[in-house]
């Protein structure tokens, strides 16, 4: 476009002038000048124009896909939405480099911390994200094990309890594999992690989520404590697997990380003494909560006092707190389940997502899938319970555990999604009695989010898909579950495996309790 601009000046410059070679001459710096001009013209107003199609594609993607849109935007509050969306559009046009922080703006309307907008960082995360299938790469075990007892490079077996990863060289590029051995949501193979050298022990990191549908992530690596461990910075570490799995997970677990992920707070159990036993349960996100309380049931049902550390827990999935729900069992509840917005969007992620192979939990899982869609199919637009789960019901357990008796839950501002639920199905129970200093997060009306990329690939929109039917007469957003007793210490926030005051106080308020 610029250079057709150019040719139009020049034309338009020679015409005038005549051909009089010497005047032409002198009025080239002045054309040079004014297709400069207008061509810094033209890259201002196309970067303007696709930050507003970036916006106009937000506020359009919300309003089709965001469950909570219609229960939001009242007759009284879209009045100050259809300003809002004005002021922010004139804000782009006239402020492009700023287009991320006026979509923020735009989606924190909504009171929602699962709706977001978020960088994606190049097209070709894009790219890789919409490629139907993960990479796998086989590797040689008995290779690498002797890499690892070397110890020199970054290549190896690498271990974080239960997982194990194996890193090999590209030997054709200066890069490094991280390939799932047994890891989280990964297969046997699979591609993981990328790791490019930026120094002796220092690496670009990319990780390839297992999730359908969401982009890989940058972030930095590097090799420390001689090489033993290997930290993903702001995130988590790896400890280089020895003969010796006892001696890998005190490793684990004793190193201070150089790049702390703000809370270190690990998953671990303990007993404080013959009267009360502590669990830090930090995450829902996998199965390791569930497998702490099956390797101390006897211990926990023992005691009288159960001590659960909910602080740095933001969520997961709820089949991962279903033994703590039978611990805390006092009496019949009821429950109410979660409904699914049937529009176009989710149904063609769902789609999308049999078709591309990327749906978990193998054949029950597809199976769930397909009834969902049918479900939607029947009511698009429209709500749906899920056929086979989610709806609500009575809760009645067969067991009463005698101990314990008192169990006292730590919840915090963090605590969000799945673990806020958690806590409100614990609160029916007459044993459990909540501890913080304030309320939770209130992140469990709107649920089970996933993330587009837009169509300029410049950002993804994370959305839920689920509202709760405990709407509207019992929301949780935005006031969240307050605790029923104050610790009036100041919260700990780099814990690792320590014991702190809140703990201190749990247990003493527990044990003094008749």
């Amino acid at each position: 476009m610029i250079k057709g601009v150019a040719v139009v000046l020049y034309n338009f410059l020679k015409s005038l002038l005549g051909f009089k070679k010497n005047l032409f001459a002198s009025f080239v710096k002045i054309s040079v000048v004014l297709i400069l001009l207008v061509g810094s013209k033209i890259t201002a107003f196309s970067q303007e124009y696709s930050n507003v199609q970036d916006f106009d594609f937000l506020v359009a993607k919300v309003k089709a896909v965001y469950p909570g849109y219609r229960d939001k935007v009242t007759p009284q509050t879209r009045p100050q939405l259809e300003m809002l969306e004005k002021e922010l559009r004139r804000k782009i046009a006239a402020y492009p480099d700023s287009c991320k922080f006026y979509m923020q703006q735009y989606v924190r309307w909504f009171k929602d911390f699962h709706l977001s907008v978020r960088n994606v960082s190049n097209n070709n995360q894009v790219k890789e994200k919409s490629a139907p299938n993960h990479r796998y790469i086989t590797v040689n075990i008995d290779s690498l094990r002797q890499q690892t007892q070397s110890g020199q490079t970054i290549e190896g077996v690498w271990r974080i309890f239960d997982y194990q990863i194996a890193i090999v060289k590209d030997r054709q590029e200066n890069k490094f594999y991280g390939i799932a051995l047994k890891y989280r949501n990964a297969a046997p193979n699979q591609l993981v992690f990328i790791f490019e050298p930026t120094g002796i022990a220092d690496f670009e990191l990319t990780f390839f989520p297992s999730y359908y549908n969401y982009a890989p992530t940058k972030s930095k690596a590097s090799l420390e404590f001689d090489n033993k461990i290997l930290e993903l910075h702001n995130d988590t570490r790896f400890v280089r697997a020895t003969n010796s799995k006892e001696f890998d997970n005190a490793l684990w677990e004793t190193y201070q990380p150089k790049y702390p992920n703000g809370r270190n707070i690990f998953q671990f159990t303990t007993y404080l003494n013959d009267s009360t036993f502590y669990l830090r349960a930090s995450s829902f996100g996998d199965s390791t909560v569930e497998k702490l309380v099956d390797k101390h049931w006897k211990e926990i049902t023992s005691r009288p006092n159960l001590i659960i550390d909910l602080r740095s827990n933001d969520g997961g999935s709820d089949i991962y707190y279903q033994s703590l729900l039978k611990l805390v069992y006092t009496n019949p509840y009821f429950t109410k389940g979660v409904e699914w917005y049937a529009c176009s969007d989710n149904i063609k992620l769902f789609e999308d997502a049999i078709k591309n192979k990327e749906i978990n939990g193998g054949d029950e899982g597809i199976k769930a899938t397909k009834a969902l869609l049918e479900a939607m199919h029947k009511n698009v637009g429209g709500f749906v319970l899920h056929p086979m789960m989610g709806h609500d019901r009575a809760v009645t357990r067969d067991t009463i555990y005698t101990y314990p008796k008192r169990v006292g839950i730590i919840i915090e501002e963090t605590n969000g999604s799945s673990a806020e639920q958690f806590i409100l199905s614990a609160k029916n129970s007459k044993k459990v009695i909540l501890f913080g200093d304030k309320s939770t997060a209130g992140v469990l009306d709107y649920s089970n989010a996933v993330q587009i990329v837009f169509p300029s690939g410049n950002y993804s929109l994370r959305f839920p898909m689920t509202r709760s039917r405990r709407l509207p007469e019992n929301p949780i957003d935005n006031k969240g579950i307050a605790p029923d007793v104050r610790i009036p210490f100041p919260n700990t926030k780099q814990i690792y495996s320590r014991i702190d005051d809140w703990v201190y106080f749990v247990k003493s308020y527990l044990e003094a309790v008749r």
